[in-house]
């Protein structure tokens, strides 16, 4: 039991020093690895800097140095330097002055020297079977004492967390995509705060009415704040959007964040329904048509797709409140949370763009990987068409049909808003559309920004989609 607990106490130690190599080789990991953990570093710093006097570097770099001096190297090279230089020059027709041209030749030569200096040190040392002393190296082997280990878990917690991170590739690629998520939330609030700041209209003014005075439309700026900075304003609201308190709508008074909670799920979940409905359809339709390309089916089918990627959105929820609601009265023609009958139209309109975009791309992209070299193979081998298909050929057809599906999907999040008009739902599409024109610049930042985190964690969900359909991009990540 001693044996097995010391093999995983090397084990981790092994894997903290390998982690900890590999990420001082990476420019943005190193600071972050040298800032969480700041005191073990510091530690490790000086005993590096200690132990690295000692490594012979510092004598062999001098006996090359000394024997590169005597056998004249750096005349030679500074003849060469000076050669290429006027080569260079009378190449590009370049006139230089002579102190510039000394210059220049002195700048190359010592780049030449040190570069030629520390390739002969480290081929020397390794000649003498030893290796310049890394500061990765000296934290491989104090972290390998079990009292150095002990001390550090407290002050360098972090620093050993981002460690085992880095080391897992999901876990790491996970990371850096809810990274690059915050990164595109900042720019997104920066440039739609920066547009509504630049508009023309006046909240104070569209609130109040023409008769509002000076001093009214002066409190009411004072109020929400809107006579400070344009920099000052811009920290509140992305700071109320970190803490998700955006404070007070300017019209209705209302909390922006308890209303963005009320009504997004309403925007979320026709979404979603529209997108499953629009995958159950869309993917027989276009798996059947690549099979049977040219066919009846494939025309037909292909046809239709080609009308609904055609149809705008308010045209047809309007054709079909006039067919289904008015005429016919099968469906009602307004929402109502509590009818699940009014949740069909929206959700068919919302969905026949996407379903068409899914079904057409699901066709190309089967057609594209069903004349493949290896699904001939596994014809050969004897299996059936239906595992030939659905096995091979549509699993390899996966990638770009997940790629759109994320893409539509974030564009009906966004899109849902014409919708929501049509058949009067209280979403956050229409809460925004509502809001823009005062400009109401609390609503539309968090109607905004909230569909902005959701559109970046589904396309991080796309991303990791990708590594569980194709295993060739679960093979890079594990070498990421």
């Amino acid at each position: 039991m001693n044996l097995a607990k010391g093999s995983k106490m090397s084990q981790l130690v092994y894997t903290l020093g390998f982690n900890y190599g590999k990420m001082l080789l990476h420019p943005s990991y190193r600071y972050v690895l040298f800032i969480l953990g700041l005191p073990v570093n510091l530690v490790v710093l000086l005993i590096w800097h200690s132990r690295r006097k000692r490594d012979g570097w510092a004598v062999v770099q001098q006996a090359v140095e000394h024997d590169m001096l005597s056998t004249s190297y750096r005349d030679k090279l500074r003849m060469d330097v000076e050669e290429q230089l006027r080569r260079k020059h009378r190449f590009f027709q370049q006139q230089v002055s002579e102190a510039e041209f000394k210059r220049q030749t002195e700048e190359w030569l010592e780049e030449s020297v040190q570069k030629e200096l520390k390739e002969r040190t480290f081929s020397k040392l390794q000649e003498q079977g030893k290796q310049r002393l890394t500061m990765a190296d000296t934290f491989q082997s104090i972290i390998d004492k079990p009292w150095f280990l002990a001390i550090s878990v407290i002050p360098g917690c972090l620093m050993y967390a981002m460690m085992f991170l880095y080391g897992n590739p999901y876990l790491k690629y996970i990371f850096e995509r809810i990274l690059m998520t915050v990164f595109v939330i900042l720019g997104v609030a920066t440039l739609v705060f920066t547009i509504l700041y630049l508009s023309p209209f006046n909240p104070a003014a569209n609130i109040l009415g023409e008769t509002a005075t000076q001093e009214q439309i002066a409190a009411f700026n004072h109020v929400y704040g809107l006579d400070q900075p344009y920099l000052v304003q811009l920290w509140n609201n992305i700071k109320g959007i970190a803490l998700f308190d955006l404070g007070k709508s300017f019209s209705g008074n209302e909390d922006v964040t308890a209303t963005i909670a009320r009504k997004f799920p309403i925007t979320l979940t026709l979404a979603v329904i529209s997108l499953l409905l629009a995958l159950v359809i869309a993917l027989p339709i276009g798996i059947i048509s690549a099979i049977k390309p040219n066919s009846l089916f494939d025309y037909t089918f292909m046809f239709i797709a080609l009308i609904g990627l055609s149809i705008p959105n308010f045209w047809q929820g309007l054709i079909f409140i006039l067919n289904f609601s008015i005429k016919l009265q099968w469906l009602p023609a307004t929402f109502n949370p509590q009818n699940w009958l009014s949740i069909i139209m929206p959700t068919i309109v919302l969905g026949t763009g996407l379903t068409a975009a899914v079904a057409r791309m699901t066709r190309s992209s089967t057609l594209e990987v069903i004349h493949e070299d290896y699904v001939m193979t596994a014809r050969a081998k004897g299996l059936s068409e239906r595992q030939v298909l659905l096995k091979h050929a549509v699993r390899n057809a996966l990638i770009p049909i997940v790629t759109v599906v994320g893409l539509q999907f974030g564009g009906m999040l966004g899109g849902a808003a014409v919708t929501e008009k049509v058949f009067n739902i209280s979403g956050l599409g229409s809460y925004i559309v509502d809001k823009q024109f005062i400009p109401d610049i609390p609503s539309i930042m968090g109607g905004v920004i909230y569909t902005a985190i959701t559109i970046s964690i589904i396309n991080v969900v796309v991303d990791l989609l990708y590594a569980f359909v194709d295993p060739r991009v679960r093979s890079k990540m594990k070498q990421y």
